[in-house]
């Protein structure tokens, strides 16, 4: 009954190829959930009572499936395997739902829904985002459970089906439930690693607020021979309205758009952090956002305005007409220490000042406007630190810690309402295709992510080494 016998059974179980992790994640993929698909939501609720509910009880852990607060969107599982009051209770959070299969993009045709394994890469929609990562949470809780009797502290495990869509009344539904979340802790898995070399360590995510910028001016397009120079573009006009909020190198302009200070925990945690981004990622832009930041804080500890689409005119079938209005998708990430609640408000005022009263802010359709609020465990808290040594214990190498992904997910929720601390093992790689064709997993990554699971999850009910709160 020990540390290396509880990985040894989790790695027999990951390696076992007829009923062990590939059959589990093989069956998991299978089920299309599209959570942005409004026909999918039985899929959804066929995830959680049929796949997870099954898993988890035969741990011994009681199930409760919540409908969500808002019409139409995906339910929520909570497993629960509460051993003894006095114990530490550990939170864990996946999601099971993915984004759109895209049938048809696939390479080697390929269906999205089917798992299929090639040399070290196991392709499937939901794989790297998520399925794979929480299954790997799953097998490791089983492992220890197997090998001491028991997990030895108090286990709450969150399935959560609307992570692609926003989590859109995941925090309503919480809130309103709060008793049967409540926990001391967060420890889950989700995301690339930042560094392909080592495991790392997640301590937060950037907010996301999308948005729309767009010009009409008048009715109709009007021939650009007889009209051009006497009217206004549309296009040019919000091209240049765009040059305001961000320069030619991708420095944000807008006064409130920033956050502050970087703080010095931040900066260490990041002193040594590179971005790699494995076979066939793209070469990064060094000359590229906030000027003296180090490609790390950048995406890190900084703040990014993006440009998703802009159209004007027609863009496939464009003609001598000089076009009536313009529209952009635009999208800001940030970290903690903005003013998040006034991000649209200094827009507008900068606009104005900038002379461009008559670009339209707007709302972006329910579609496109997830929304995030940035959160952030400071890597000096002391779970952030066991979370590390846990780490190093199993791999014997020092463990990156970024203070929180580039990405965003919904840690507001354990931040504000159950207020407490929240870890993450990122088990994917940054080249891992997630939300586009061809999404993968590595599979010696996996496994190794296996062990240090199993390892972590041993530690916590260990009496010698169990974090305290």
């Amino acid at each position: 009954m020990t540390r290396d016998a509880t990985i040894e059974r989790a790695l027999a179980y990951f390696d076992d190829e007829d009923a062990g992790y590939f059959a589990d994640l093989a069956r998991r993929v299978a089920v299309p959930t599209e959570s942005q698909e409004p026909e999918r939501l039985p899929d959804l609720y066929r995830y959680l009572e049929q796949e997870m509910r099954p898993c988890f009880e035969a741990m011994g852990y009681e199930c409760t499936v919540y409908d969500n607060p808002f019409e139409g969107q995906g339910p929520v599982l909570v497993a629960s395997r509460m051993e003894d009051e006095g114990l530490p209770t550990l939170l864990g959070y996946g999601h099971g739902d993915a984004v759109r299969g895209q049938e048809g993009r696939w390479k080697n045709d390929r269906d999205p829904w089917t798992l299929d394994r090639d040399g070290d890469r196991v392709y499937g929609r939901g794989t790297a985002d998520n399925k794979a990562q929480h299954s790997v949470h799953m097998g490791a809780l089983a492992a220890v459970i197997a090998t001491r009797g028991r997990l030895g502290f108090n286990h709450k495990f969150i399935i959560e089906t609307g992570e692609e869509n926003g989590s859109k009344g995941f925090k309503e539904l919480v809130a309103a439930n709060r008793s049967g979340f409540a926990a001391d802790a967060l420890f889950a898995s989700d995301g690339p690693r930042v560094d392909m070399a080592r495991p790392s360590l997640t301590l937060g995510c950037r907010g996301t607020r999308n948005f729309n910028l767009s010009i009409e001016f008048r009715e109709g397009g009007h021939h650009s021979g007889n009209w051009g120079g006497l009217l206004a573009n549309p296009g040019v006009v919000l091209a240049n309205a765009l040059a305001t909020i961000v320069d030619a190198r991708g420095r944000i302009l807008v006064n409130g758009w920033t956050p502050g200070p970087i703080p010095n925990s931040v900066r260490e945690a990041l002193e040594d952090v590179k971005r790699e981004g494995g076979p066939g990622a793209p070469v990064i832009d060094l000359e590229w956002g906030e000027p003296g930041l180090t490609a790390a804080e950048k995406v890190y500890a900084w703040n990014s305005f993006e440009v998703l689409a802009f159209t004007t005119g027609n863009p496939n079938n464009p003609v001598n007409a000089i076009p009536p209005k313009a529209h952009a998708n635009c999208q800001l990430r940030y970290v903690v220490g903005t003013d998040a609640e006034n991000i649209l408000p200094n827009l507008r005022k900068h606009l104005d000042a900038q002379g461009f009263n008559h670009v339209s802010i707007e709302e972006p359709p329910e579609s496109n406007n997830a929304r995030f609020a940035a959160a952030r465990t400071d890597p000096d808290h002391p779970f952030a630190q066991w979370m590390r040594a846990a780490v190093e214990r199993t791999t014997g190498e020092r463990c990156t810690v970024l203070p929180n992904s580039g990405g965003s997910i919904c840690d507001d929720v354990f931040q504000d309402v159950l207020g407490i601390p929240f870890v993450w093992l990122p088990l994917s790689y940054t080249g891992c295709s997630q939300h586009a064709p061809d999404e993968h997993i590595l599979w010696s990554l996996t496994r190794e992510g296996m062990s240090i699971v199993a390892g972590i999850y041993w530690d916590l009910g260990d009496e010698s080494s169990r974090y305290q709160t």
